[in-house]
């Protein structure tokens, strides 16, 4: 029986659009981040808390990706900073060409743009939209066992931020455990513990990407 893999023509054509989005990406001298993770585990409200701290500072685009609704954007846009909704209807990721038709038409100029990817641990790992890293968030309610369950995400993540950390004592979730997993998985990764309810380590959140963005700003005068 012949097998046809419909996947990997569908891979390739999206990482040439990848390329391009990320080649107008580096003329706005734009950091962009693709954020994913599971429903529920925050996302949105880590991206809230985050532009809460860095908003007077820089130009912020919020790309919001889900398969239907508005709630996010509408919570985010209360932070007076441009929201861009993608409703993917069926599909379980957003991809190049989504991020693409997204992006303002407008000359208008970003420093950070950070993209909420709709909930899901395993589509979206697979599909580049052009960013600059993948930042991959795993909450404590979700358990300790996902980085082993969904490899593909948290081998690429170049950051993983632990959320809910507040609720770590109502749960079975083993902290030193999920980080040996994930550093197993990625040596290099960088991990950083949150609870985006009180606030708690977000400031180190903040103080990555501000040193992502200050290199990315000196490089660009050289």
């Amino acid at each position: 029986m012949k097998k046809i893999n419909i996947l990997k023509p569908v891979l390739v054509s999206n990482k040439e659009r990848a390329l391009q989005n990320r080649k107008l990406f580096d003329r706005m001298h734009s950091l962009v981040i693709n954020i994913i993770s599971s429903p529920g585990a925050g996302k949105t409200s880590v991206i809230y808390r985050v532009v809460e701290r860095l908003r007077a500072r820089y130009r912020i685009l919020i790309i919001e990706g889900d398969i239907r609704g508005q709630v996010d954007s509408q919570r985010l846009k209360k932070l007076k900073v441009d929201v861009v909704q993608i409703n993917t209807e069926t599909a379980c990721h957003l991809d190049a060409y989504m991020i693409a038709q997204a992006l303002p038409t407008s000359k208008k100029k970003y420093d950070l743009v950070l993209v909420e990817n709709v909930g899901n641990l395993v589509c979206p790992a697979e599909f580049e939209i052009g960013e600059d890293y993948k930042l991959a968030i795993l909450s404590t309610p979700e358990g300790d066992d996902k980085p082993f369950k969904y490899p593909l995400l948290f081998h690429l993540a170049q950051v993983v931020i632990i959320n809910k950390i507040d609720l770590l004592s109502y749960t079975d979730f083993n902290l030193k455990k999920a980080v040996t997993q994930l550093k197993k998985q990625n040596p290099k990764v960088r991990i950083i513990v949150v609870s985006a309810k009180t606030g708690n380590g977000i400031e180190e959140v903040c103080d990555y990407i501000i040193e992502d963005l200050n290199a990315r700003k000196k490089k660009s005068h050289n």
